[in-house]
């Protein structure tokens, strides 16, 4: 009886202990496929590594993944290292953990970061193939599309992109990390991004140094129709095309080059829409202040006609000035179309009838060119109509044009 007692005694010990045991294990947390756990190395020899995990099994790291770290990355006995859960129990019961995996994912989250917060990154190109370029990004493998290289010129065959890829190869390449996408191990790059976020920052900085009216070395970067892009050392400034020159220019191109070194004039800074204005032509000589100089009221002078309008002709005359020959001064009558007379690029013969260097006006005349009498009567009357104020000369900013201009620019 008493036998049976203590054997009753010890059953229920030992259920005891069993389920104190079994709640011991629900306490601590399986770990599954992709945890992440932080491991203390116990051994490595020829089959890979053991690492404590403070479970109840070591976790094994396979020689194939340590060799996917590569030579750069060296482990020793008693290193805290993250690993990843691979399988929770291979078919001899072993634990399998990743210390690549483990890395890599170090690197989706550093990735990801740097994403949200804009920043740029330097990376170097390790290959390249017509889609774009690849860069390591630890041990991830970052791609930049070919539409997001800089500079990469347009209209290349498909092999003659590739070799301007593949000669990128081995350079340092400063990059944006425009997407991150873990399920499809996809990690996008931008040169073109970052390039134009270390502009901007170079601009803020150029925008706080620089000061009106003072003058600058930069080369120039760019040619539009309505003007030449400088930069004055990692941002562009804009030389709108009334300020390339005294005398009227067609183009850009007519002046500059790019790749031009040229010195420039800080014209107009706005801080807030982030602009530079420049010009050219305040470093030269103003002509019209030699004017009086060099012509008089009934002087017979030679030009160029530059252009022909409903209203008349604007006649080129040294040294860079415009001058205004209206249609009631071309012919008596007056032609309906000055164009059916005159032609740009022709050669002339005028006389001065007025001169206004104050308002950058000059007025020319052919019907008088043979009445001297009748130009010195009437002429300053004449030259009054003949000029309309919205096309007076170069000399006067087209203020509109110029900021619709610069915000294209942006």
């Amino acid at each position: 009886m008493i036998d049976r007692t203590q054997s009753h005694i010890d059953a229920a010990q030992a259920d005891g202990d069993f389920l104190a045991l079994l709640e011991e294990s629900f306490a601590v947390e399986q770990p599954v496929r992709g945890d992440i756990v932080m491991g203390v190395i116990q051994s490595i020899d020829s089959m890979g590594m053991l690492v404590d995990l403070g479970m109840k099994r070591d976790g094994v790291v396979p020689r194939n993944d340590l060799e996917r770290l590569g030579d750069d990355v060296q482990f020793s006995v008693g290193d805290r290292i993250p690993v990843m859960i691979v399988r929770a129990e291979d078919e001899d019961g072993n634990l399998i953990v990743s210390v690549a995996q483990a890395k890599q994912n170090e690197d989706w989250l550093r990735a990801e970061e740097l994403m949200n917060s804009e920043e740029v990154w330097e990376g170097v190109v390790a290959d390249a193939n017509r889609g774009g370029l690849i860069v390591p990004f630890g041990n991830l493998r970052g791609f930049v599309p070919a539409s997001h290289v800089s500079n990469l010129p347009r209209g290349l065959s498909e092999e003659e992109r590739t070799q301007y890829l593949q000669g990128m190869v081995g350079q340092p390449i400063t990059v944006k990390v425009i997407e991150v996408n873990r399920r499809r191990r996809r990690l996008v790059l931008s040169q073109r991004e970052a390039q134009r976020e270390v502009r901007d920052a170079h601009k803020n900085e150029l925008l706080s140094e620089l000061v009106e009216g003072e003058i600058r070395r930069g080369v120039v970067s760019g040619l539009r129709d309505f003007g030449a892009f400088v930069d004055l050392g990692g941002a562009d400034g804009l030389i709108h095309i009334s300020e390339l020159a005294w005398h009227r220019v067609k183009h850009p191109r007519e002046v500059l080059k790019v790749g031009q070194e040229v010195e420039v004039y800080v014209l107009r800074l706005d801080q807030e829409g982030r602009r530079i204005g420049l010009s050219l032509k305040r470093l030269q000589p103003n002509p019209w202040t030699q004017v009086d100089e060099l012509y008089h009221v009934g002087q017979i002078v030679e030009g160029v006609v530059s252009r022909v309008t409903q209203f008349g002709a604007f006649v080129s005359m040294e040294p860079g000035i415009e001058a205004l020959l209206h249609a009631s001064q071309i012919a008596d009558p007056a032609p309906e179309n000055p164009a059916d007379l005159l032609h740009e690029g022709q050669v002339i013969q005028a006389r001065i009838i007025s001169i206004e260097p104050h308002r950058q006006r000059l007025g020319l005349s052919l019907r008088d060119l043979n009445n001297p009498a009748s130009a010195d009567e009437d002429g300053e009357i004449e030259a009054g109509q003949t000029a309309p104020d919205t096309l007076e000369s170069d000399g006067v900013e087209p203020e509109a044009e110029e900021e619709t201009s610069a915000e294209i620019a942006e």
